[in-house]
């Protein structure tokens, strides 16, 4: 029982679609940010639910680590392979498999993006309204629980994801859910694997909720003096019920590398970027109601974007932030991190981590989903210079303590991994030991995605 064994029965299984070359295995090691390069033994291609259950029934045997692969595009190493094993890689199963427009809703293959999956609704009038801005695999968002910039409108994956399909650890096939819209029936089978980050099975298929195109959509950039005016300006939206389909804020710093990166020409100084969905004289009234209250914070220099080209370059320019950040600073890393809060307290929590950042000696951009008081800092740092890398860790120690202390969570969207597990008693308390019961009763080997998220495996 080793995983040499557990290799031999796979290549017996799949020939070339277990791969050990150098190539993909160094793609399948790295990380999105901080984390370092660590290879799988090998990366194994599944084209059908049969055969990841065989593959799984295979490493349970010999005890070989199983980790699911999606677009790669996880931010605190939840597709990393730490402690040896198999990359399971998900591309070759990423087909839509049924729409059903009456019902408004769709059936897929875990590897298609969310991009591609919304070219294949484009003729129904529907679409999947999740964007976390990475081209990421429906799976691995419904895995690490994926939310995004819409996420104040339409929900997280956690309220858009109807049943699924999912490999145990022994290779048992279960489903969970149906294409109903609410049951009484059983346990929440779906909802702990939403979230679970592969650490009790792999998600073969899913259902998933869509939404109708709106009639009408338009889209806004606004200035502020201040950090705290933009912020109080969302504060003030969220609780004046406006519909926003999408309220996100970018600080100074982002704004200036938004600059230099997509030869934008903000000011410098925060923003916030808004959408709004709707009928013709619904979206008119809603952004009418916005602009009152920018003004009454003291914003300014309001740009509307209509057409969907400068919608599409507008919304483009925010989900290319963490890059546009990475090429302000040549050469150095970046540790991404986030933290939600209760909207109330938006404003102290956004307040505090600039201030901290700023009395520190690295750079963070802070920018973020304000509307469900989600907000994300980029710090970045020079891996050679201790000190630095000391300073990030801290920073970001410092944001999750802060959240936690103002009831909020240590991270409202990319999800623990490695990264974020040592919070989890603080956040949970008993509550994750009986995570980890869970997780003895679904998988007793601790072969699925071992050393994330729980305690000890």
């Amino acid at each position: 029982m080793t995983i040499q064994r557990a290799l031999e029965e796979l290549s017996s299984l799949l020939g070339q679609r277990l791969s050990r070359s150098k190539s993909d295995l160094e793609q399948h090691g790295a990380s999105e940010t901080h984390f370092p390069l660590t290879p799988p033994d090998a990366v194994a291609y599944p084209e059908s639910t049969e055969e990841v259950s065989e593959i799984v029934k295979i490493c349970a045997r010999n005890g070989c680590p199983v980790v699911g692969w999606g677009a790669g595009t996880s931010l605190e190493g939840q597709a990393q392979v730490f402690q040896g094993g198999i990359s399971v890689d998900f591309r070759n199963m990423n087909k839509v498999l049924q729409v059903n427009p009456e019902d408004m809703d769709v059936s897929v293959q875990p590897g298609i993006t969310r991009e591609d999956l919304n070219t294949e609704l484009r003729a129904t009038g529907l679409f999947f309204p999740v964007d976390p801005g990475a081209n990421a695999s429906i799976g691995g968002m419904a895995s690490t629980r994926a939310s995004g910039t819409t996420a104040v409108r339409y929900g997280t994956m956690r309220d858009n994801v109807l049943g699924l399909e999912v490999v145990l650890a022994d290779g048992r096939v279960i489903r969970t859910g149906t294409r109903a819209r609410k049951s009484s029936a059983g346990y929440d089978l779906t909802g702990l694997f939403v979230g679970a980050e592969g650490t009790l099975g792999l998600i073969t298929e899913l259902t998933l909720r869509l939404q109708g195109q709106p009639e009408a959509v338009t889209a806004a950039v606004c200035a502020f003096d201040t950090l705290d005016d933009a912020v109080q300006a969302v504060i003030t939206t969220i609780q004046m019920g406006i519909p926003m389909a999408r309220i996100e804020f970018v600080d100074e710093a982002t704004a200036a590398a938004f600059n230099g990166y997509s030869g934008s020409d903000m000011p410098l100084c925060p923003h916030l970027m808004v959408e709004f969905h709707g009928s013709e004289s619904g979206v008119q009234e809603q952004a009418e109601a916005f602009g009152e209250i920018v003004a009454d914070h003291g914003g300014k220099g309001f740009e509307w974007a209509t057409r969907p080209e400068d919608r599409n370059a507008l919304w483009k320019m925010r989900h290319h932030a963490h890059w546009a950040v990475l090429a302000s600073k040549p050469g150095a890393k970046a540790l991404v991190t986030d933290i939600c809060v209760p909207i109330s307290r938006l404003a102290d929590a956004v307040n505090e981590t600039r201030a901290d950042i700023d009395a520190s000696p690295i750079t963070g951009p802070i920018l973020g989903h304000v509307g469900d008081g989600n907000f994300h800092a980029i710090l970045l740092f020079d891996e050679e210079n201790p000190e630095e890398v000391q300073a990030v860790e801290d920073l970001s120690h410092r944001m999750v303590e802060r959240s936690l202390a103002m009831g909020g969570t240590a991270t409202g969207e990319h999800g623990i991994g490695v990264g974020k597990r040592k919070y989890m008693e603080a956040e949970h308390g008993a509550a994750w030991d009986v995570m980890g019961d869970v997780k003895q009763a679904l998988d007793p080997q601790g072969i699925m995605n071992p050393g994330k998220m729980l305690r000890g495996n």
